[in-house]
């Protein structure tokens, strides 16, 4: 996918510019066409590729603040306050500045006569392509309020999901950057004091005091070399991942990694089931919901399985044929699918599909941390163990030699 500046003037009349993504030039020219944009500038700006929860690529405006604006402005027009009256209290009340500017900006579109979901596809950093979906399937059906209160509820549940796997990582991330910090200072500026003493001691050392001085003395004289060469193979390492190929085969590899490939695999069931049942239960068509929903995955597997998906489903298969073909994802999506397609339910199925994979979720994080954090414990304290041991091995030598 490639990001594209356009400028163009929507159904009234009115000026507007903004940012979007897409395929090609004619299919970002074709989709703000769709939305009652008529172009006259299409600027290609860079290449993208799907980035974490919902794909929310402003890292100015979290999840969490904007499912609290959306809640916000979904309870103002329930309680029938004009739109324009709702965005300037909202923005007003928001902690988080950009967010607060770019509800402005959209609000003066509004009351120069753009539509609400028109005002925001020039907020598109900010504003995903789920949200101008269901704003515009809102506002066409006269339901805006509850439409905005489902992409609250998304939002929400994404933000939590998010915030316990941040919570469930914290203390082991922890754990690995103080461990690494104290064998750093050790090796690196402790060791070459006891060094020299151990030397002086006349003797053959053992070998892992020998092997522990030398990774001493390749740090101190070489330590900045190795950094270079760990920044540069992260850096050629960045470059290949933001190709097709090298994402691909990356995304593949982080599928068949043990206990986090399934993890990975259950995160992105949840999503795509909620963000599926949401656009259904607002009114999308199935492939245009498929669609969106495909985009939202950070996994180009993942995604390139849900887009064969859709072709087939145009040309009239149902949707957990494909799927099951792929073998991707898990068998009980397959199943409640095909189930929902059967009975009609479809937006149910998923439903429970979505909060099926959540606690699911919860299962795996809390085994992982049942794992990860003796693994730590046992890593660091091997590691301080063996840089003592080296230490104290040749002194009990000498003594006995003395002895």
């Amino acid at each position: 996918m490639a990001l594209f500046d356009y400028s163009g003037y929507d159904n009234h009349g009115q000026k507007v510019n903004g940012r979007c993504e897409g395929n090609g030039q004619r299919t970002v020219i074709e989709s703000l066409r769709q939305q009652g944009i008529f172009t006259t500038k299409v600027v290609a700006v860079s290449s993208h590729s799907g980035q974490g929860l919902l794909q929310f690529r402003s890292a100015q405006v979290p999840v969490a603040d904007l499912a609290i604006a959306t809640r916000q402005l979904a309870t103002l027009l329930g309680a029938g306050l004009a739109l324009d009256q709702a965005l300037l209290t909202v923005a007003g009340q928001l902690e988080r500045p950009q967010l607060a500017t770019a509800l402005n900006r959209v609000r003066e579109a509004v009351v120069e006569g753009a539509a609400l979901h028109q005002a925001l596809a020039a907020e598109q950093r900010i504003f995903p392509t789920i949200y101008l979906s269901m704003v515009e399937v809102g506002e066409n059906s006269g339901t805006l309020d509850q439409a905005l209160d489902s992409l609250a509820d998304l939002l929400e549940e994404q933000a939590r999901l998010r915030s316990r796997i941040t919570a469930a990582l914290a203390y082991p991330l922890l754990m690995a950057l103080v461990g690494s910090g104290v064998l750093l200072f050790l090796v690196g500026y402790v060791l070459p004091k006891v060094t020299r003493m151990l030397i002086e001691l006349d003797q053959v050392l053992p070998l892992p005091t020998r092997m522990l001085i030398t990774g001493s003395n390749l740090l101190q004289n070489y330590g900045w070399l190795i950094f270079s060469l760990l920044i540069g193979a992260l850096l050629l390492a960045k470059r290949w991942a933001g190709k097709e190929q090298g994402r691909l085969a990356l995304d593949r590899w982080r599928l068949k990694l043990p206990l986090f490939g399934r993890l990975s695999l259950q995160i992105a069931t949840s999503r795509f089931s909620r963000t599926l049942a949401t656009l259904l239960g607002s009114g999308q068509p199935l492939l245009r919901a498929l669609e969106i929903s495909g985009k939202l995955l950070d996994n180009q597997v993942l995604r390139q399985a849900i887009e064969r998906a859709g072709r087939q489903v145009r040309e009239g298969a149902s949707l957990a044929a494909p799927l099951q073909k792929d073998g991707l994802f898990p068998v009980m999506l397959i199943q409640m699918i095909a189930i929902g397609e059967k009975s009609g339910e479809l937006e149910q199925m998923l439903r429970r599909v979505a909060d099926t994979s959540d606690q699911q979720i919860e299962l795996s994080i809390n085994r992982l941390l049942a794992l990860l954090e003796p693994m730590m414990i046992l890593l660091m304290g091997g590691a301080v163990g063996f840089i003592v041991l080296a230490i104290l091995l040749p002194i009990f030598q000498a003594s006995q030699s003395l002895g």
